[in-house]
């Protein structure tokens, strides 16, 4: 489903989702479902039908079955009447749900009393669930910053610590939107504070940290007396949600005054922790050596302050990466957030968008994130040559191409793999993700790079282990071409994992 630039977050079914060949096709023990007010959506705001009866009858007759949302309840009997619709229609879609409810056992009795009617906190709120919201919380934290190895912390070396910041001690802020029920909160302060002696100080009493919100001097004093200051910033949801986008790629408010005054005033460590779903431009912070370490939790759930307290006193090897490219303030000033173009356009100086094509400035890099370890890569094997066979009189003996449209039964078989060789040189145990990123030869405006796969590994200190990755030419190595096909460039395109780089050329 295709968003909509004048309704950010909601999804509607537009032309190529309605189609039937796309929504009947291999669910016939399943029901398709739109998103929120799509339906609604697609009638009132892009206006695609002329009545609210021709919306009804034209996602239903596509395959759809049910409708989050009132739409349908409200014009589907009147799309009925109008003869737009059959009543069956009507009964395929309702049948596609029943269906499902009677594989759920929904008609077999008393729900209530049935398995999965009596589930409740006690079958959720178990040991082992309590414990992998922990370890969820703990693979997504990212590691972006640690001078001198700054991190993990020797609790024994720690009299007290210094805990401030508006997210420092938040509890609904962890578990982010479209979120479930906690069992229970550990907030940062209540994890780090289960480890070591603690002050805390909010700096902000909200994330807005705007006007006289800033309480600077007590924060300012904790951090003095501090052997380590943890600063807990970021976002929540009255600064970035669905149908409500930031305003910039700063810190909120006052809150990179905050960041910069108590890393001035710290006697200790100052780690800088960014609680959000979104970037920011944090500059400032890296370029800043009082700063030693800067963390990105996300909305880290019910368990987030517990896992961070497992990364920051080195419990968890960190091991998450970071999801996008954290951009320069400057990028969303001088770019309109309307103009959504991939590719940069060097004539007008547009920057172009996501790891594959910007080339501009970045805080940080799609894939980046740190661990305590220096995990190594070594090439075991890999082609250099692949040739791709033609049928006879293909154009392509005669010219010299730059890349060659193989669909179909030449694309068949045309494959190979990558054995990579990681190993962990360090004293303590993690996980590592490895990402093989291709990047093409200069033609059709390629991407500079391009993610092929990643696999994650988990080594012991001094731990070797092994990667293979299949490379599917066709799929993996083809790029789109000016009028818009998928095409397979000749020519040497390089495979890389990390700073190891490896050289292969595909010809017909």
């Amino acid at each position: 489903m295709m968003p909509l630039p004048t309704n950010p977050g909601r999804y509607t079914c537009q032309r190529d989702s309605m189609s039937p060949l796309l929504l009947q096709t291999g669910l016939d023990i399943s029901y398709i479902v739109s998103d929120c007010d799509s339906v609604d959506v697609l009638y009132n705001q892009q206006h695609y039908t002329k009545t609210p009866e021709d919306a009804a009858a034209v996602t239903i007759l596509a395959g759809l079955d049910l409708n989050c949302g009132s739409f349908l309840g409200q014009h589907t009997q009147a799309a009925v009447k109008a003869g737009k619709l059959k009543e069956s229609d009507v009964d395929k879609a309702i049948t596609s749900n029943f269906v499902v409810l009677m594989r759920l056992g929904f008609f077999d009795g008393d729900p209530r009393k049935l398995e999965f009617g009596k589930l409740g906190p006690k079958d959720v709120c178990t040991a082992e669930h309590q414990e992998l919201a922990r370890e969820a919380a703990r693979q997504g934290i990212v590691l972006l910053k640690n001078d001198d190895d700054a991190l993990p912390l020797d609790p024994k070396s720690v009299a007290f610590m210094a805990v401030i910041g508006p997210n420092a001690n938040v509890t609904k802020t962890m578990i982010g939107n479209y979120e479930g029920t906690p069992c229970k909160y550990t907030t940062p302060l209540q994890g780090l504070t289960a480890v070591v002696s603690t002050v805390y100080q909010p700096g902000c009493t909200n994330v807005g940290c705007a006007g006289n919100s800033l309480q600077l001097d007590a924060a300012k004093a904790a951090a003095a007396k501090a052997d380590v200051t943890v600063l807990v910033v970021g976002a929540d949801q009255s600064i970035e949600r669905e149908g409500f986008d930031r305003v910039s790629l700063l810190l909120p408010g006052q809150q990179t005054t905050l960041v910069t005054e108590i890393a001035k005033a710290a006697k200790g460590k100052v780690i800088l922790v960014i609680m959000s779903g979104g970037p920011f431009d944090i500059s400032f912070a890296k370029s800043d050596d009082r700063i030693s370490s800067i963390l990105w939790v996300g909305y880290p759930g019910e368990a987030g302050g517990a896992a961070l307290a497992d990364i920051i006193f080195g419990y968890y090897n960190p091991c998450g990466r970071l999801p996008v490219t954290w951009y320069p303030e400057s990028f969303a000033d001088k770019v309109p957030m309307t103009d959504m173009r991939m590719r940069p356009d060097p004539s007008t100086g547009y920057p172009g968008r996501t790891y594959r094509f910007y080339t501009g400035d970045v805080i940080y890099s799609f894939g980046d994130g740190l661990s305590y370890n220096d995990f190594t890569h070594h090439l075991v094997q890999a082609p250099k040559l692949v040739s791709i066979p033609l049928e006879e009189g293909h154009s392509c003996y005669s010219k010299r191409c730059k890349s060659v449209d193989l669909v179909g039964s030449r694309c068949q078989n045309a494959a190979f793999d990558i054995h990579l060789r990681v190993q962990n040189p360090g004293r303590m145990a993690g996980s590592h993700t490895v990402f093989l990123f291709s990047t093409p030869p200069s033609v059709h405006n390629s991407p500079q790079k391009h993610l092929l796969g990643f696999e994650k590994i988990y080594l012991g200190p001094k731990g070797v282990g092994y990667v293979v990755f299949n490379v599917d030419v066709c799929k993996d190595l083809s790029l789109v071409d000016e009028l818009g096909n998928r095409m397979v460039a000749l020519g040497s395109h390089v495979l890389h994992v990390g700073s190891l780089k490896h050289s292969l050329r595909v010809r017909v």
